[in-house]
């Protein structure tokens, strides 16, 4: 008796986009995604900090991922969602960050735990990384930022302020402006999470 003829696979084709019947959206090449774990097409991961063999630090945001060189095949299934990956420097730029919104300044290798850029700016008497969930003060002398609690600053006085001059910028004049300059509100105000509204 003969054997039935296989059926022939279906070629493969690149798509330009993808409907994910699931979460009702439709996704292209590029796009960043949220995926659940496990089951296919092959995907970069971001790692969240306490993922990382480091582990979360002081100066990781809240919405921070490292850009991984960690690969994996993935479902369309997985998928949980769409996200945007931003710059750093796009999302402090941001009027408002959304549930969907990360940013990423490092890559990460995952068999090392090894990052990329090594080194970046640090800002205030206790020299961190900026981290923009941080509320900072901006000195007028040297337009370095400060964190309220590291210049014996509370956070209500830090949002009231009008002029801030840091202790190596500031003169018994320039003390006596800032004190004098204390308001409820004031609309020129420089303080905040050190992103700049536009």
């Amino acid at each position: 008796m003969a054997k039935p003829k296989p059926k022939p696979k279906a070629a493969r084709r690149t798509l330009d986009s993808y409907a994910v019947k699931h979460i009702n959206k439709t996704i292209r090449p590029g796009d960043c995604l949220l995926i659940r774990p496990s089951e296919s097409s092959k995907s970069s991961w971001y790692y969240r900090p306490e993922e990382s063999i480091g582990g979360r630090r002081q100066f990781h945001g809240s919405k921070e991922l490292f850009l991984s060189d960690h690969f994996d095949i993935q479902s369309a299934d997985t998928i949980q969602g769409k996200c945007t990956v931003h710059s750093f420097k796009s999302y402090t730029k941001l009027d408002a960050a959304g549930n969907e919104d990360f940013f990423c300044r490092f890559e990460y290798n995952s068999s090392t735990g090894a990052f990329n850029p090594d080194r970046v700016a640090v800002y205030c008497k206790c020299e961190m990384p900026y981290n923009p969930d941080d509320l900072m003060v901006h000195c007028e002398g040297c337009s370095d930022w400060f964190h309220p609690t590291c210049i014996d600053m509370t956070m209500e006085e830090a949002q009231r302020i009008d002029h801030f001059y840091c202790h190596n910028c500031s003169s018994e004049d320039q003390k006596k402006l800032q004190e004098s300059h204390v308001s409820p509100r004031s609309a020129n105000v420089k303080v905040g999470t050190k992103r700049r509204r536009r």
